[in-house]
């Protein structure tokens, strides 16, 4: 029986969003995460001292392997990662050794203490793109940017060392994540802020790239519900089958706000842009039982009310967003 968690990243977007939910379904559980610009204990204060933390980078074992020898844990939740595109195409290396080398920190020391099961945290991009129709677990892996090769690395030693050693480890693709508390670098929260403030939104290219999206307290409890009746050795697809063009995202968001679509700049498009991604979930929903509750048109009316409500963190992070890429185009 697993009691014991120790989930990595759960400081961060979805992780935190994870935390929570374990919490509220009674298990004891253990965070670590370095706290880097997407980490944030402000997404846990509701929650604050019924957690154990660690400030830890998983890139190193040593103090990773104190935490397993304290903890114990029977369940490992490893949402810990670097997940940006554009960073990943300005320092793919960070991408390698986070991703890369911090999982198989964890794979090993998670086989050395016997976890009774390792959940790795993929995403649909490391299936790459697809014009037509939709991925299954068993699509060929065609990652084209750092990230997504970054993170089929990630993916590829999970089934290592399902295979090789035995581990019990159980891997989730999910889809693009989007709502509350979600660091403003990505096209949702960039969307918001910037209409807020009346500036330009930048839009790769024409914005016909198509995303599925999903709230994040969906994307959570599927992974509560995998952890709770999946199968080792198994991939599951985490998706709404909601898709939707990045113009019209953008649209819906500029109509909720209440602002012009003149704010949109349509700008050059990203080096290796994904056309589209699409999920196949009828796994997930047959063998766990599980399908997204929440429409897209409530789940984005629920995230931009949560931003107009909380100003002064989105706003600070935007800021702290804006000298970041000060230095790098300064560099």
């Amino acid at each position: 029986m697993i009691e014991k968690l120790l989930v990595t990243g759960g400081a961060g977007f979805i992780g935190s969003f994870f935390v929570k939910a374990s919490l509220g379904r009674g298990y004891r559980v253990s965070v670590v995460d370095v706290l880097t610009y997407a980490g944030d204990l402000a997404r846990l204060k509701e929650v604050e001292g019924r957690f154990n933390f660690y400030r830890i980078d998983i890139r190193n074992y040593e103090e990773l392997r104190e935490v397993f020898e304290r903890e114990k844990p029977d369940g490992v939740i490893h949402f810990a990662a670097e997940s940006h595109v554009d960073r990943s195409i300005l320092n793919p290396r960070i991408f390698l050794e986070t991703n890369g080398l911090g999982t198989l920190n964890l794979l090993e020391l998670s086989r050395e203490f016997e976890v009774k099961l390792f959940i790795n945290v993929s995403t649909d991009e490391v299936y790459g793109e697809i014009r037509e129709g939709k991925f299954t677990e068993e699509s060929p892996l065609r990652p084209n940017s750092p990230y997504s090769a970054s993170k089929a690395y990630q993916d590829m030693l999970g089934r290592a060392y399902f295979r090789t050693y035995g581990l019990p480890v159980i891997t989730v693709r999910p889809c693009n994540n989007y709502g509350p508390w979600q660091y403003p670098e990505k096209l949702i929260p960039v969307v918001i802020v910037k209409a807020l403030r009346g500036e330009p939104i930048p839009v790769y290219g024409d914005g016909s790239n198509v995303r599925e999206w999903l709230y994040v307290e969906d994307c959570a409890e599927s992974i509560l519900m995998v952890l709770e009746k999946g199968k080792p050795g198994e991939v599951y697809n985490i998706g709404s089958g909601i898709e939707r063009k990045n113009l019209n995202v953008v649209r819906a968001i500029l109509k909720l706000l209440g602002k012009s679509e003149e704010l949109i700049k349509f700008v050059k498009d990203r080096p290796g842009h994904d056309y589209r991604y699409s999920l196949d979930t009828s796994k997930i929903s047959r063998e766990i039982g599980w399908r997204a509750k929440t429409d897209f048109e409530t789940g984005l009316e629920k995230t931009v009310t949560w931003y107009r409500e909380n100003l002064s963190w989105v706003m600070s992070k935007a800021r702290e967003l804006e000298e970041y890429w000060r230095r790098v185009y300064q560099e």
